[in-house]
């Protein structure tokens, strides 16, 4: 991809991403896209061959700023027990917010959010073990997690434990109190990691 093409679908994912802001996916238009970023229908058609590939995109987009934004923040932490207590903070934030965009799109018109995000919301729970791969790893070489452990396995484990604790509230632990979540994690999740996988 040239960096004229670069710009030129960085302005149509801007435009795409400014207007679903304002508009929501029903009414955001091919049309008011190609205005927005300045350019002709056809040049946008030629980029996206319709408005789901053009809002999937956008979607993407918005889905790995966040991962990045996850990731810095998560990089900042010491030790494995802190970056899942903050991992669930992180992903509160990012579904449960109703003023996150990547939320309100959808929660509020969950059936075109699905049919423009196709695979990517199938994929969570491979996803969220994707990027909790390389912090299971570390927290594995820092002898955290006992070596018997299947890493991968446990990614998945840890991105079904933060699901769990992100979205389904219950009445022993404030997720939204950080020191709960933390003596949470130090009391369940971490000594299970700590032991043998067979013991």
């Amino acid at each position: 991809m040239t960096e004229a093409t670069t710009s030129v679908t960085e302005r149509l994912l801007d435009a795409t991403e400014k207007l679903l802001a304002e508009k929501g996916i029903r009414a955001t238009t091919m049309q008011q896209v190609a205005e927005s970023a300045g350019v002709s229908r056809a040049w946008l058609y030629r980029h996206y061959p319709d408005k789901p590939s053009m809002i999937g995109a956008t979607i993407v987009r918005l889905t790995e700023s966040f991962w990045r934004e996850a990731r810095a923040e998560l990089d900042t932490i010491d030790g494995f027990a802190g970056q899942l207590t903050a991992g669930v903070r992180i992903g509160r934030g990012a579904y449960d917010d109703p003023g996150t965009l990547l939320m309100r799109l959808r929660t509020e018109e969950p059936h075109e959010f699905a049919e423009c995000a196709g695979i990517g919301v199938v994929r969570l729970v491979p996803d969220l073990a994707a990027f909790w791969l390389p912090y299971v790893e570390a927290a594995a070489r820092r002898g955290e997690i006992h070596p018997g452990h299947d890493l991968r396995e446990v990614s998945e484990w840890v991105a079904r434990v933060l699901i769990s604790l992100g979205t389904s509230p219950g009445e022993t632990i404030d997720i939204d109190d950080a020191a709960q979540v933390r003596r949470h994690v130090e009391r369940y999740v971490m000594p299970g990691l700590r032991a043998h996988p067979d013991a």
